[in-house]
């Protein structure tokens, strides 16, 4: 950009931007006058660069024009998209919405107000933590013996100590102790908090309930 473009950028062009867009240009999502007003600064000055390379004469008041344009039509500094749901160009035409965790939705059933939230969440764990936790296991499974593997396999089915004693053709006291083998060599190889940390809540359970429990407070300590 040449010193006179830049000298009309700062002087007369960035002055109607600054005055223009609160009111002219539409913010979509979490953006504020004050970062669209950046971008149609930004985008101002593009235009100064493309008009100059093309050899072309324009006016403080064109560019300005046409940068509001642009910012109103969805485009942004860091570039324009109608397909990512994401961006504002896609949001103001309609081909997409996005919606917060934190709205509320009704449940006539329920007799309950249940937020956003609440209906796409569960309390199962995110992908990666169960393969971690599947390797974890089929790795312990092979330090075991047959005998405490069969034990394993029969409980998972809903059978009994008596039906392990039965196929391994030993008495009830020889299980009851490979039973507390078993769990000696589970919380050595897992460690002791093994069952508290699968009984706690997956990670972004917790932070959502976090997040929500400080915009609670937060609006509990606004004045009335």
């Amino acid at each position: 950009m040449s010193p006179h473009a830049a000298e009309m950028l700062v002087h007369q062009v960035t002055p109607r931007i600054r005055s223009a867009v609160p009111n002219a240009v539409k913010a979509v999502g979490c953006e504020d006058a004050a970062e669209l007003v950046q971008d149609t600064i930004c985008i101002a000055a593009r235009l100064y660069e493309n008009a100059e390379r093309a050899g072309k004469q324009v006016t403080p008041g064109n560019i300005t024009y046409y940068a509001i344009q642009h910012a109103k039509s969805g485009r942004r500094a860091y570039g324009q998209s109608t397909t990512c749901p994401l961006h504002p160009a896609t949001q103001l035409n309609g081909r997409a919405e996005l919606d917060s965790f934190e709205q509320p939705v009704g449940s006539e059933e329920l007799g309950e107000e249940l937020a956003l939230s609440d209906v796409f969440s569960n309390d199962q764990e995110d992908p990666a933590t169960q393969a971690a936790r599947k390797l974890d296991w089929e790795l312990f499974v092979t330090t075991l013996n047959d005998r405490a593997r069969a034990l394993i396999e029969r409980l998972i089915e809903g059978g009994t100590f008596s039906d392990v004693a039965r196929s391994f053709n030993v008495n009830a006291s020889t299980i009851q102790v490979t039973k507390h083998q078993l769990r000696t060599r589970l919380i050595e190889f897992f460690g002791a908090n093994i069952l508290n940390d699968i009984a706690h809540l997956p990670q972004w359970k917790q932070n959502l309930l976090a997040n929500r429990e400080a915009i609670a407070c937060k609006v509990e300590r606004m004045p009335a």
